[in-house]
């Protein structure tokens, strides 16, 4: 006994002088983002090297060099800027649309159980509806101007909102309600100072969800039906087979789609602040 005793005793000491244990040391976060172009990079090059070998020949994909040229003419030019500002326009209209409605009918269905049988089983029903079998009925009813592509970006945006909403009023901490009614707080008061901050995690969820599939509602519209804008530039370069071209028009929808939810993860981070530790 004694002689354990002494052994733990004398490894105690020696901890003592030698300090507090050090922390495992992980990569630095520069090393981690510098690791993740790795992959990128090496399927560009042998995108490069296939189109530079004939193994990818231009008709079916364009080098990246070719693309690149491509972007720059068409910057240029001032084509590819025009397509851009009307898309973007597109997507800003349908976006407030369809975030008005998804919020309003999932708060209503997340509220009420009236409002969730009234509301919910349409909403569940056209959810489930294709954009390019939608597009037939939105022509008959808007015809092919701008009306037609707004409607399908607004109901791509509303229909996550409107599930997350609904979800995160539904799952709200039944303790922190019943602590606000306990404290004398009105319905209008636990809504607003418990209940929406409760879901407002979720719904920052659908809102990163909804801008998503705008961008891709966008994509069905622009290329059905459209005299301008970025799926008008790729239906247009297809009829020339100008592989170039659309593989521009495809990155730069992937490039606002990365745009948009980089700054809604800006905005979750501030506005989600009070649940940091």
């Amino acid at each position: 006994m004694s002689i354990s005793t002494t052994g733990v005793l004398t490894r105690a000491r020696k901890s003592e002088a030698n300090g507090p244990p050090k922390p495992a040391q992980r990569p630095s976060r520069r090393r981690v983002s510098l690791r993740r172009w790795i992959s990128p990079v090496v399927l560009v090059a042998a995108w490069q090297l296939a189109s530079f070998t004939g193994v990818l020949p231009p008709e079916k994909l364009s080098a990246p060099w070719t693309v690149l040229t491509s972007a720059f003419d068409l910057a240029r030019t001032g084509e590819l800027g025009n397509a851009f500002v009307v898309s973007l326009g597109r997507v800003g209209a349908g976006f407030a649309i369809g975030a008005v409605a998804g919020v309003l009918l999932g708060i209503v269905a997340g509220l009420s159980r009236w409002g969730e049988a009234l509301v919910d089983p349409p909403v569940q029903m056209l959810r489930t509806l294709p954009f390019l079998g939608l597009i037939p009925l939105f022509i008959l009813w808007f015809g092919i101007g701008e009306e037609t592509k707004i409607v399908l970006v607004a109901l791509g945006v509303a229909f996550p909102l409107y599930l997350n909403v609904h979800s995160g009023i539904r799952t709200a901490d039944a303790r922190l309600v019943e602590a606000a009614r306990a404290l004398g707080f009105t319905r209008g008061e636990r809504l607003w100072h418990v209940i929406l901050p409760g879901a407002l995690p979720q719904a920052l969820v659908g809102l990163r969800q909804s801008l998503g599939l705008a961008w891709l509602a966008l994509i069905v519209g622009e290329t059905v039906n459209a005299d301008a804008g970025l799926g008008y530039l790729i239906n247009n370069a297809r009829e020339f087979l100008r592989t170039d071209v659309v593989v521009v028009g495809l990155i730069v929808y992937a490039i606002l789609g990365l745009a948009t939810d980089a700054l809604v993860r800006v905005l979750e981070r501030r506005a989600l602040r009070w649940l940091a530790p």
